[in-house]
């Protein structure tokens, strides 16, 4: 007997790309559990599902940068109760000091969706009752017919695992002009930040204010405290936007919109700003 369940959660972390650099992304999961019936005639109880499987997810990927252990590119070391990763990418150097937690480091040389699937379903396997003989997960990205940009951002005032210095998301903009939508305006944002990382201004620091990191000269540095401990992220300023606010989607609808009424005061703008799949935020200027 086969058990499934479409659309179960979805993913959003970001990972590291040897030609792209980091990269925000989005999976949407769908699950199949193939066993035997328990004694309640059920393979998996359906609420189960989410509480097991769904939670695991979510501590094993969601919300981390994601790496491959095997990478001739990444270096990883630690000091105290940090994790400090370097990583060659063809965009520059990435350097990274943040908790251990904040990192999914996955066995293979590259980050993708075989890979990645293949780390859930070996660590969630033995989660699940002797009854379920095979479990099967498949990550798929939303399906998106009209324009999308990748980022990575970090949310240092939240309380939960946004506050992760580099996470990300596969994100749809739809923008319109004077009530129609703007394909010229949607593809220049998305080209604007296809494969980007937005920075909040304030979160930007000179070079000799961290404490574990040694940046370029062309480089970007952030460093703040969260609740779940010190982080700091060196970049190259190619790979970067600093935008002045936080990043949260609604701030990011706020900048777009802004940003166009600024440029043509006569125009209304509206502004569909998501963050992953399914939710986000919209800005309205008449």
């Amino acid at each position: 007997m086969i058990l499934f369940v479409r659309d179960l959660t979805v993913i959003d972390f970001s990972y590291l790309h040897r030609q792209r650099g980091m990269l925000g992304e989005s999976y949407i999961v769908d699950v199949e559990l193939q066993g035997a019936l328990d004694d309640t005639a059920m393979v998996f109880d359906f609420g189960k599902v989410k509480k097991v499987i769904k939670q695991a997810i979510d501590s094993l990927v969601d919300h981390k940068l994601a790496v491959a252990a095997e990478c001739p590119a990444l270096q990883l070391d630690t000091a105290g109760e940090l994790t400090l990763l370097r990583y060659q990418s063809e965009r520059g150097l990435l350097q990274l000091a943040c908790p251990e937690q904040a990192f999914a480091v996955i066995p293979g040389t590259e980050i993708n969706e075989a890979t990645v699937t293949a780390f859930l379903q070996q660590q969630i396997k033995p989660l699940l009752p002797a009854n379920v003989e095979q479990l099967t997960l498949t990550l798929r990205p939303e399906n998106i017919s009209g324009f999308y940009y990748h980022y990575s951002h970090g949310l240092k005032k939240h309380d939960g695992n946004c506050q992760r210095i580099a996470h990300g998301h596969r994100s749809t903009i739809q923008i319109y002009e004077n009530n129609m939508l703007a394909p010229k305006l949607n593809k220049g944002w998305a080209e604007r930040w296809q494969d980007i990382y937005l920075g909040t201004e304030s979160d930007l620091v000179a070079a000799e204010q961290l404490v574990h990191l040694t940046p370029g000269a062309q480089d970007y540095s952030f460093r703040y405290q969260a609740s779940q401990g010190w982080f700091e992220l060196c970049i190259p300023q190619s790979h970067c936007e600093i935008v002045p606010c936080d990043t949260t989607v609604e701030c990011l609808a706020d900048f777009i919109a802004d940003t166009l009424k600024a440029q043509h005061s006569t125009h209304s703008y509206k502004v569909v700003a998501y963050e992953g799949v399914g939710k986000g935020a919209i800005a309205v200027r008449p």
